[in-house]
């Protein structure tokens, strides 16, 4: 990649992030009345619903947290930060140290779920806001809640079954996954705050990064079908005679795939980046929709008719972390295939996602491109996977740039 496309690409993913995602948010997100953050909007930034989901609530503190401590220290981005984070601490635990997956917008609780995802978003925004503000109280109370999450991940008989246990019960590839990023963010800010780089009871962020890494590959990596598959059994075992054991969900394993790169490039490991390269490409080689582009939501890893109605829809998520993955590979490897790649997932998106009226992306569209939903924030979407991408890729940009074209990092062969 020439400088000159570094350039060009350092102020597109710099303007789109600050100049359209951003103010999209901000000017339609922030509850001024109740606190913390309403999500859950229309195409044109209008309220949808007055429930404010939890998960929603703490990307949106963690991004602008994030935005504080790598883009630019705007007090703005750390006053908002704190105002979700404010919300959080007051309305977003249980007594039992659980968090609601949704509350009303006064904060009264309306719905807790038995997974923990709510969590793992509720420590990032913690840590990355304790970072931002030097607000220990907020690291203690997400390392807190780190070690909650990992007594439930070390005895899932704790949480509600979701199966009868003693005839079906699995491993999902989700967990293990949001594990690794949540955990190498806790590790920033433990760092950044001189505080111990541990859990007290569990280990120290890395042991217990590897561990996560080490279930990904020990059961969901089949490199004998190229494919990291979404549900196993208890050992890593291919259920092939049920829907769920043969569904590959392509921006889960892509997500991986650059959570463990970046892993390997804080370490300046290139084993660890060259293992996760091929969960990056057999992903997307199965993903890709060879008659109209972009990437399916899910895939049926014998061809058979996936069981998900939406299966063959293009969502936005997987497309950012496409974008990102595959701009990082090429940052690291230098190989052209992950630069042809990128410029492929980026001009498709390019001209089907972005809302040029309203701003942000349209999340849901049909197998073709054009849109199937238009609402900009559910229990789902919100401010995280567009503008986290756009704050990567321009980091990423930048220091590229800054080198004259080349990463300031490891370089590897594949």
């Amino acid at each position: 990649m020439d400088i000159k496309r570094i350039e060009e690409l350092t102020t597109r993913f710099y303007r789109d992030l600050v100049e359209d995602t951003l103010p999209f948010w901000i000017k339609n997100g922030i509850d001024r009345t109740y606190g913390g953050y309403t999500t859950f909007l229309d195409r044109k930034g209008e309220m949808l619903s007055t429930h404010k989901p939890m998960w929603v609530m703490g990307r949106f503190a963690w991004l602008l947290a994030r935005l504080y401590n790598t883009l630019e220290a705007r007090e703005e981005w750390l006053e908002l930060a704190q105002h979700g984070i404010a919300f959080i601490r007051k309305y977003g635990f249980d007594n039992d140290g659980r968090m609601f997956y949704a509350v009303e917008q006064d904060g009264r609780p309306i719905r807790k779920r038995r997974y923990l995802f709510t969590e793992t978003f509720g420590v990032i925004a913690l840590a990355e806001y304790a970072r931002a503000a030097g607000d220990k109280d907020a690291f203690a109370l997400a390392e807190k809640t780190m070690g909650l999450i990992l007594e439930f991940y070390n005895d899932p008989s704790r949480l509600e079954a979701k199966f009868l246990p003693d005839n079906y019960s699995v491993r999902d590839h989700s967990t293990a996954m949001i594990q690794i990023n949540t955990l190498q963010v806790l590790r920033s800010a433990a760092i950044a705050l001189e505080e111990n780089v541990e859990i007290e009871g569990y280990g120290d962020y890395q042991s217990l990064i590897d561990h996560a890494i080490d279930e990904i590959f020990s059961y969901f990596v089949k490199p004998e079908k190229k494919a990291v598959l979404e549900t196993v059994g208890l050992q890593g075992e291919y259920l092939g005679s049920i829907p769920e054991g043969r569904c590959i969900n392509p921006g889960h394993p892509i997500e991986t795939a650059w959570f463990i790169m970046e892993e390997g490039k804080h370490r300046n490991d290139a084993e660890l980046i060259r293992k996760a390269l091929p969960l990056l490409e057999w992903s997307l080689d199965r993903g890709w929709d060879t008659e109209y582009g972009g990437l399916f939501y899910f895939v049926d890893i014998e061809g058979r008719q996936p069981v998900q109605l939406e299966w063959d829809m293009k969502l936005w998520w997987p497309h950012n972390e496409a974008i990102y993955a595959t701009i990082l590979a090429y940052s690291l490897t230098g190989e052209d295939k992950f630069e042809k790649w990128f410029e492929k997932l980026y001009e498709w998106s390019l001209t089907r996602f972005p809302d040029r009226e309203y701003g942000e992306w349209i999340g849901y569209l049909h197998r073709d491109g054009s849109p199937a939903l238009d609402m900009k924030g559910n229990y789902f979407k919100g401010p995280f996977h567009l503008p986290r991408q756009q704050l990567n890729c321009c980091l990423l940009m930048k220091g590229m740039q800054e080198k004259g074209g080349r990463e300031p990092g490891l370089r590897t062969e594949t």
